[in-house]
């Protein structure tokens, strides 16, 4: 389970990024770099934390026109990195160039549905007529019916997308706190346990790992706690999983 545990390395600098990689060699299986971090380490970190044997998850949320986006995509997938993101409000246009430049490079796109950080007010705020559970679900539909192989997603919906979009598709959730955690700015937010029931592939940890007295015995009690859990949803998903809608559906 502990190779399944995506550190999201928020730091002050790219050294202490590096010495939080190496303080959790062993413990987790890839590490977050972010808008926070990337703008001080750059490429050299992501090539830095590669060399030291782990994959890199590169959540720069790309969401601009597609020509755009594809080449950002492009120069992610040369650095190595298993996973980028993009949002799926950017569109069918920018999605399917995203795919498209990722298609044979071993780089997964991930489309970023609804931050958890938002809820059905939030949405409202900005003019979304979908509350975050109905949105989540049409994006992925239209994410997936693009090209894009894996999604982010609350850990609250992540069931719902699981049977949709079938067990093909990489579902990762951040937002998750183990039981008495403080929330934060995280408003979707659900235990490792749960959201690994509910059928998510990897689960993203920042604070509850990075601000701890303890690291290692964080990741540690987080890896325990998603031991033993039945994945039920990916089950029903074999069965009630279905082709993706298009957004005007």
């Amino acid at each position: 389970m502990k190779d399944r545990i995506i550190v999201a390395l928020d730091t002050d600098s790219p050294e202490a990024a590096l010495a939080t990689v190496k303080a959790l060699s062993g413990e987790v299986g890839m590490f977050k770099v972010g808008m926070e971090l990337f703008p001080r380490g750059g490429p050299e970190l992501v090539r830095r934390i590669r060399e030291a044997g782990f994959d890199v998850f590169l959540d720069l949320k790309f969401h601009d026109i597609p020509n755009t986006v594809a080449g950002a995509v492009r120069y992610a997938a040369a650095l190595g990195v298993k996973f980028a993101t993009v949002h799926a409000s950017g569109g069918r246009a920018m999605l399917t160039a995203a795919a498209e430049a990722a298609r044979g490079t071993g780089t997964t796109i991930l489309a970023v549905t609804v931050l958890t950080s938002l809820d059905d007010a939030d949405l409202a705020d900005v003019g979304f007529s979908l509350g975050a559970a109905q949105a989540v679900e049409r994006l992925s539909d239209l994410a997936v019916s693009c090209g894009v192989k894996g999604i982010v997603c609350s850990a609250k919906e992540v069931e719902a997308v699981r049977a949709r979009v079938g067990k093909g598709v990489t579902l990762v959730t951040p937002g998750v706190r183990m039981p008495g955690d403080i929330e934060g700015d995280q408003k979707r937010v659900v235990t490792p346990a749960e959201a690994i029931r509910r059928g998510a592939d990897y689960l993203v940890v920042g604070r509850p790992i990075t601000k701890s007295a303890d690291p290692v015995a964080a990741a540690r009690a987080i890896a325990a706690s998603m031991r033993g859990v039945s994945p039920a949803s990916r089950n029903r998903s074999r069965v009630n999983a279905r082709p993706a809608r298009s957004a005007s559906e």
